[in-house]
């Protein structure tokens, strides 16, 4: 088996946090190499994603992966968060521009997530691995593709050690990104980002909103089983996995699952991989 790692994100109730335990002890099972836990943007919600971070490492034992986002926090604000995470013993970081929190007036004191990678390093050395985001069909706020995989290469340059993608389902478009950074000088490794498909119409959604294309294929084969939960999972499994063999088969150094704090459809594809 590959390389594996999930992402999860911070609950707010109880009930939440309750499917969270319930996914993680699952899905540990299949021994990832870390997961990571995004980040609680604006006020009261920044201590999310620490106390999720936490307890997943200490009552799962899982190794963790913060993200931290750096549109609105000042260096200050930056710089304790990273020292808190240095000091829990946690040795990797998601490193983000992320979006502007609502109700904020000030951008903060970092512009792109360049700038964040390069102070992460000033602050703390190479204490943190650092995982940036990486963008096979095209930042959906870029100009254009070459402004965006240049974008990308600086992230790299300012001292990341590999790159997670945004999901995706066409595996040329995450070839050619390849291709294309590596052109540029990139060697770092790039782990394809992969959206198990459980709930059709959610995907829909997230996909319009981060610029993640389906394939016409898949909605049309989707759309034909109408309201049939089963159906939908088992071919959302077969379909998914399918992608993955590819991209392995293809030279992907590993596989980063967004499990939306839910084992089900992550199991489903890992169960076909095996």
């Amino acid at each position: 088996m590959p390389s594996i790692s999930f992402e999860f994100f911070p609950p707010k109730t109880d009930e939440q946090r309750a499917q969270l335990d319930r996914a993680a002890q699952v899905l540990k099972a299949h021994q990832p190499e870390y997961a990571s836990v995004t980040f609680g943007a604006g006020g009261s919600t920044l201590s999310y994603t620490g106390d999720t971070v936490a307890r997943l490492h200490t009552q799962h034992g899982l190794n963790v992966a913060p993200h931290l986002s750096c549109m609105g926090g000042t260096r200050a604000e930056i710089a304790e968060l990273l020292d808190g995470y240095r000091a829990a013993g946690y040795r990797r970081i998601v490193a983000l521009r992320g979006d502007m929190p609502s109700g904020m007036a000030s951008a903060g004191d970092f512009r792109y997530a360049a700038e964040l990678v390069g102070f992460i390093r000033e602050h703390c050395g190479d204490h943190f691995h650092i995982e940036v985001a990486a963008y096979p069909e095209t930042h959906p706020q870029a100009d254009d593709a070459l402004r965006d995989l240049q974008h990308f290469k600086a992230k790299i340059d300012a001292g990341a050690n590999g790159a997670i993608t945004q999901y995706f389902f066409n595996p040329d478009a995450y070839f050619r990104f390849v291709d294309d950074v590596r052109r540029l000088g990139v060697e770092v490794p790039i782990v394809p980002g992969i959206m198990p498909i459980a709930n059709f119409s959610q995907l829909k959604r997230f996909s319009d909103l981060c610029g993640a294309e389906i394939p016409r294929w898949i909605a049309k084969r989707m759309q034909a089983h109408g309201d049939d939960a089963d159906s939908i999972r088992a071919l959302g499994a077969e379909v998914v996995a399918q992608l993955c063999r590819r991209l392995l088969d293809g030279g992907a150094p590993g596989l980063h699952f967004y499990t939306l704090n839910r084992a089900r459809a992550t199991q489903a594809v890992l169960q076909q991989l095996s």
